[in-house]
């Protein structure tokens, strides 16, 4: 398969200087530093655009495929564009016994967003976690770095108005 077919081609405008400023000065140009730069860019794109990462594969001598191998083995990466906010809903056991299955789909059904996608307009992407370790708090939602525990469905409008519109 064609390494270039594995990663999405479409990207945002690369600001190649701030690329450059990223590896060398934070991390000097340390291949040993790969996971925390891919972190970096990730945080900066929120997702590992196709042109930073071969731009990174010259700019510190390592395979792309060894990049993307890295990249896909870590559940945090993403090579796919994300919504604005991600939301992770957990579906761990204790979550599930707790009502995670009906959340999941008062999400899916207020945002219109199928689980593991983006809402249309790129304000949301859906994504099933298998444990966001509050246990005791489920079902357990997570918005960004906000985490809502003893979630009912009927709370979810409000807390989706807060990070933008709930509807489609």
């Amino acid at each position: 398969m064609n390494e270039t077919n594995l990663i999405n081609d479409s990207a945002p405008a690369i600001d190649y200087l701030a690329l450059d400023q990223l590896v060398e000065e934070r991390f000097n140009n340390d291949k040993e530093n790969l996971i925390m730069i891919l972190q970096a860019i990730q945080a900066e794109y929120n997702y590992l655009p196709r042109p930073a990462l071969a731009y990174l594969s010259e700019k510190i001598e390592i395979p792309l495929s060894r990049i993307y191998g890295v990249a896909t083995f870590y559940s945090t990466f993403s090579l796919e564009p994300r919504g604005k906010n991600i939301i992770s809903i957990c579906l761990g056991t204790a979550c599930h016994v707790r009502g995670a299955g009906r959340v999941l789909e008062r999400i899916e059904d207020t945002l219109h967003v199928e689980n593991g996608k983006t809402t249309d307009d790129g304000q949301f992407t859906l994504e099933s976690v298998r444990c966001i370790g509050c246990c005791s708090l489920g079902p357990v939602v997570k918005i960004n770095e906000d985490v809502y525990g003893r979630i009912a469905s009927e709370d979810l409008t409000q807390i989706l108005d807060h990070y933008g519109e709930s509807g489609g």
